[in-house]
């Protein structure tokens, strides 16, 4: 009788709802020719819907998780003014070898970060303000934001011919 009604296979629960097969009906296409014998009933509907025990327990899907912040000194900010506290050479990780040139900033905010000073040569010392960006350097733990070259008191490198808006360079004369 459920069934002559709702066009649909089904078969009754305890609880006196039918719990639905659900297998797409259509007049144009048979069965036989949209799907093979060995298809899920789960791939034949198009549109997947909540089963009574989810509707009535409240839940709608995935829950969303909550963002975190690569950079989180940052403030959730694309950049913050500080003003350097040391200038340093560090030493990358293992299986890279260089002395990559960095510093101890105050943000802004109060927060003290270590920054990548990018590209070669830098004009920086103590007490110069430097605008910070998120990106961490890979092969240097603890290091997750870089300085902006031609910001503030930074200037950009020298004799740069490629890439120059990375590095803070205006465009030579020709």
């Amino acid at each position: 009788m459920i069934r002559s009604m709702m066009g649909v296979s089904a078969r009754m629960m305890p609880h006196g709802f039918p719990s639905i097969i659900r297998a797409p009906i259509s007049n144009s296409v048979p069965m036989a020719a949209k799907y093979s014998l060995f298809t899920p009933i789960s791939m034949m509907s198009s549109r997947t819907y909540a089963t009574l025990n989810q509707l009535k327990s409240g839940k709608q899907g995935k829950p969303v998780k909550p963002y975190v912040s690569k950079a989180p000194h940052l403030d959730a900010n694309p950049f913050k003014k500080g003003v350097v506290l040391r200038v340093m050479i560090v030493k990358p990780k293992k299986p890279n070898s260089a002395q990559r040139k960095c510093c101890r900033v105050r943000l802004s905010n109060g927060n003290v970060v270590s920054c990548l000073i990018p590209g070669e040569g830098h004009n920086l010392q103590e007490h110069h303000v430097v605008l910070v960006r998120g990106g961490r350097v890979q092969d240097l733990p603890g290091v997750k934001y870089r300085l902006v070259r031609g910001a503030y008191d930074l200037a950009g490198v020298a004799n740069r011919a490629t890439s120059r808006s990375k590095y803070g360079v205006k465009k030579p004369k020709a």
